[in-house]
Parts: C-alpha cells; structure tokens; sequence
C-alpha cells in the first residue's frame, strides 16, 4: 500500500520561503506523478502543482505559478515544493498525493497533510 509523508510546513512571515517535502513508500511502481494541493479554512481543496514521472512535465495553479517550484528526486520517492514570496492566501493544510499521471481522477493515495501559516 503506497503512503505519503509530508513534512516541512510550519509559520511564516509575508515574503517568506518554506520547502514541503512529500515522501512516498510502499511503491510498486517507479511510474507515478505527484502533486500538491491545498485547503483553507471554508474552502473547497484545489491544485497547487503537480509533476509527473519524468520530472520534465511540471504543472501550476496560476496563483502560484512563479513563486512556487516543485521538484523530485527520484532515488528517494520524494517531491519537494518550495514556496517562495508567500502570502497570506497561501495559507492552508498542504496535502501531497500520487497518481499514474498529473491530471488522472483515480488517486492511488493522500498524505496526512502539512499546515503552512504565513502571517505577520
């Protein structure tokens, strides 16, 4: 059974930077694309990025496209997002999860979730 960790949220300052990192195990595959989404307090969750197998195919919601990169480093199942030039929109629990292909409806699996604040 594939589980997804995420780690790396915490409280920022405006303008700040945070690096989420989302580590997959019990893998039967090396063929998976990943992606992160976000929920906010009273609002329905939506895609922040997502990447898929190859790492050369990277997708981003438009209100994080330039601030926000997601990257993977395959030898360890791991994908990161650094978040750069935060807002306070940008808060919310960031959860991470895998699919065969950015885009597919059938997720094979979600992580717990991480909580990025970023407030004064």
């Amino acid at each position: 059974q594939v589980q997804l960790v995420e780690s790396g949220g915490g409280l920022v300052q405006p303008g700040g930077s945070l690096r989420l990192s989302c580590a997959a195990s019990g893998l039967t595959s090396d063929y998976y694309a990943i992606g992160w989404f976000r929920q906010a307090p009273g609002k329905e969750r939506e895609g922040v990025a997502c990447i898929n197998n190859s790492g050369g195919s990277t997708y981003y919601a438009d209100s994080v496209k330039g601030r926000f990169t997601i990257s993977r480093e395959n030898a360890k199942n791991t994908v990161y997002l650094q978040l750069n030039s935060l807002k306070p929109d940008d808060t919310a629990v960031y959860y991470c999860a895998i699919a065969s292909v950015c885009g597919s409806p059938e997720i094979w699996g979600w992580g717990q979730g991480t909580q990025v604040t970023v407030s004064s």
